[in-house]
């Protein structure tokens, strides 16, 4: 049996990109051929990843095809049509509204997007969402056969050195706050923007803010942060840009707290990584967030910057509270090892092959 994936967007260090080369090489290492087919795809991934449109040369009525959805695009349309047994993994569609003022493309396929997935429904055999919170959503959009599949993820990546460079510009005694993921509405960077001047004015004054993620696309968001950092008046604000794995890494391994105000999250995947290196987690509970925390961090259930900005100098000098964090983030942690994850899905796979299908699917 070969079990093969396909996805819109194929993106350097994103975390659908980098959970379907995980799933990839479990596969294999099980013994099942397996490739990854794309519309989009940096060029790094020369090699490993195939254009969509090249699927029909490895159809086979035989083969389950899984579909990473978070997105509209024509990728919809060539999975609806092979014969392959059909798996999708739904990643969430972020609500097209935080879009409509700065990327107005991006907005219309988020909404096409959601009435694609309805065009899914009675055409998989199963549908996977990466939390409790995306699976619900696939229950109310009509799937019938529906189950949760943690993001699979290898932290052992996390494991390598801080480039010289980055620990010689930012290892030099300062408090180090993190902010992870692509520079866009949704996630608020705003926000965190703000708790961090609280906190660097009333608190700590010798503090710096990563915020390391990809901004292009959204240069009018990006611009209007600059101008209200600027606005404001905080300082040691640093904007990352797009950087490779190593450097990524790096900033996770020279912060000292992970911040996220983020509004919608289908999944978060710097929690988790965050977790992994012992970095204590302050996180807003929205979306699947709550979930992805897994009753380790720091949960905020409303957005007050200043108090959280006290619970940050709180947490960063009372090494005793610190370390309660840390221990709850540990046993939260045990959720996302690469061999749990990778075997949910395979026993999934397998259950499904040993079945003739599933009532809802239209023949």
């Amino acid at each position: 049996m070969n079990i093969h994936q396909v996805l819109t967007s194929f993106s350097y260090g994103d975390a659908i990109g980098n959970e379907t080369l995980e799933i990839r090489n479990f596969l294999r290492e099980k013994g099942y051929g397996s490739e990854i087919f794309a519309l989009l795809y940096h060029p790094v991934y020369a090699g490993q990843i195939i254009n969509y449109l090249e699927y029909d040369r490895y159809s086979d009525p035989n083969n389950i095809i899984i579909f990473h959805f978070s997105i509209g695009s024509p990728v919809t349309e060539k999975f609806l049509n092979v014969p392959d047994r059909k798996v999708i993994i739904y990643h969430n569609i972020t609500p097209y509204e935080y879009f409509l003022d700065y990327h107005r493309v991006l907005a219309k396929d988020c909404y096409l997007g959601r009435q694609e997935l309805k065009r899914l429904t009675g055409k998989v055999e199963l549908a996977l969402g990466d939390s409790g919170y995306n699976e619900n959503e696939l229950k109310e959009s009509g799937f019938l056969r529906t189950g949760v599949l943690p993001l699979v993820m290898n932290f052992k990546k996390f494991d390598n050195p801080v480039t010289p460079v980055l620990k010689e510009l930012f290892d030099d005694g300062k408090t180090n706050i993190l902010c992870v993921g692509r520079v866009i509405p949704n996630k608020k960077v705003e926000d965190v923007v703000r708790v961090f001047y609280c906190y660097q004015k009333y608190f700590n004054p010798g503090s710096r803010l990563f915020i390391v993620g990809e901004p292009r696309g959204f240069d009018r968001y990006y611009e209007a942060l600059r101008s209200f950092i600027s606005r404001i008046g905080v300082k040691n604000v640093h904007f990352s840009g797009h950087i490779p794995e190593e450097e990524l890494i790096s900033y996770y391994r020279l912060s000292h707290l992970y911040l996220h105000m983020s509004e919608h999250e289908g999944f978060c995947a710097p929690i988790p990584e965050s977790y992994y290196l012992d970095i204590p987690v302050i996180a807003f509970n929205a979306a699947a967030v709550e979930e992805t925390m897994n009753n380790g961090g720091i949960l905020l259930n409303k957005k007050d910057f200043t108090a959280t900005a006290a619970l940050m100098d709180q947490i960063l000098t009372d090494s005793s509270l610190k370390e309660k964090i840390l221990r709850s983030q540990r046993e939260a942690l045990k959720k996302y090892s690469q061999d749990r994850t990778g075997q949910v899905l395979l026993d999934y796979l397998i259950d499904l092959k040993q079945q003739g299908g599933v009532q809802n699917v239209e023949q």
